[in-house]
Parts: structure tokens; sequence; C-alpha cells
């Protein structure tokens, strides 16, 4: 079944077209990499899908629905979560206030006295459990502040999991980690889709966790959709060797 699903998408800033013309399509419970060279339009494809932007053209479908009117909120409510490039958290806050703030939102932020005390316990529940998932329930009381960037990286996608998504979207979960963090976040994702049985739409620059993690890569170059396959298929493309190297190697 498909879970995503993007028709001729399109998003221009002036005369840029940072995407252009892009139909994709992921399958339920599939690990997905979107891969391409800087500025090839990878973040703003994300904002397409997750609704923190408007397409100029084009449509997302999301489990056969079209989402393409729906705002980022509606589209979290519906089963799509994400994360960013740039560590997005609440480092004033604790590590499970920040998780427990995510649950809130996904429900629309309902802060009602009455029920108010349910509703408080269910979403601190819920955010002890993701944050057991990652590894971070010993370090619940902390200030997000004070974790190290890699324990920051995992604590949002324990924020982003909170939200019991069908479809997670994650940018760069690896940007900026050391060779240990990296492989720690990478088993990480491995067991979330594994466990959790959510589909991932992965942006990931190193080409090692790539190919380690992936069932398939889709390239983008320049806002287009240029090639897509598993790994090996991808490895071996002429169009991708040329997008990142100028030729094949």
């Amino acid at each position: 079944m498909t879970i995503l699903e993007t028709r001729g998408l399109g998003r221009t800033f002036g005369a840029l077209r940072a995407v252009a013309d892009v139909s994709l399509r992921v399958e339920t419970g599939e690990l997905r990499a979107l891969i391409g060279p800087n500025g090839a339009g990878k973040t703003t494809l994300f904002h397409l899908i997750s609704g923190l932007l408007a397409p100029t053209s084009g449509q997302v479908a999301f489990r056969g629905d079209d989402v393409t009117a729906l705002a980022a909120p509606a589209r979290c409510r519906r089963g799509i979560s994400r994360t960013f490039q740039i560590t997005s958290i609440f480092p004033e806050l604790s590590v499970l206030e920040n998780v427990r703030i995510a649950v809130q939102l996904k429900a629309g932020g309902n802060f009602r006295l009455l029920g108010g005390r349910a509703l408080l316990e269910a979403s601190e529940r819920r955010a002890r459990d993701s944050l057991g998932a990652l590894g971070l329930l010993d370090r619940a009381r902390e200030p997000a502040a004070m974790l190290p960037h890699g324990d920051q990286r995992l604590l949002e996608i324990a924020m982003a999991l909170a939200q019991q998504p069908e479809l997670l979207l994650l940018d760069e979960p690896t940007q900026g980690l050391s060779p240990e963090d990296t492989a720690a976040t990478v088993a990480v994702i491995r067991r979330i889709a594994r466990e959790r049985r959510v589909t991932i739409l992965l942006v990931e620059h190193d080409m090692d966790v790539v190919f380690d993690l992936a069932d398939r890569v889709s390239v983008l170059h320049f806002g287009q959709l240029i090639a897509e396959g598993t790994p090996d298929a991808i490895r071996g493309n002429l169009d991708v060797q040329t997008a990142y190297l100028g030729g094949p190697e």
C-alpha cells in the first residue's frame, strides 16, 4: 500500500525552482532515503510534504487522501511527524517536558481544566515510552540544554515518535554527530522501523548511513527527481555519479 505520494509537486521562489515536478511514491513500512547534492531541494520537499510550505504546483496524498490544502498541524494529526535539519527542541525545559509537549501539540494543545489531569498523565506515559525507545529515559528530568548534541538529536526523534506517526520524516538525523553517535543513531532508526513499524523517509548526507539503512533511495538534483532504486542500483547509477562527482568514478 502506498502511504505517501507526491504528484507533479513543485515550489518556486521567484525565478528559483526549488522543487520541480516531483512525483514520488513511498510504500507502507518502507525506509526510504532522499539524497542529493547541497541545494538539491531536499529540505524544501520535506517542507512541502509536512505542510510547512504550500506547493506552487502539484499535490501531496497521504494514505490515498489529498492533504495538499492541510497545514502542518493537521497533517501531524493525520499521522505525519518530522524532525529538522537544525535541532529543534525547547532547551530550557526538561527532556520529559519536551516530549510531553509534542504529544499535547498533536492532540491540539488541549490543556482544558476538565479532564486536564487525565490528559497530562496519558501524555506523560506516552512521552516516557518514547524516551525509553530512544534510550533517554534516565535523563528525563534533566534540562534538554544539558544533553550532548547526539542525545539532543535523539530527543528530537523521540518528540516526533511520541506523536505516534505512521510516516516519520527525518531531516539529516546524523548531521554534526561523531562516528560513534552516528552509529548509535543508525541503530536507533533501524530499531524504530522494525519495532514500531513506522514508515520512514530520511534525508541524509552520509552515504554510508544511506546505503546501510535504506530499502530504496530517491535522488534529487536541481529540484528534480533524477533516479530511484535500491542502494546498489543507485551506487552504480551514472546520472547520480554525475550529479555528485561530475562523472563516473
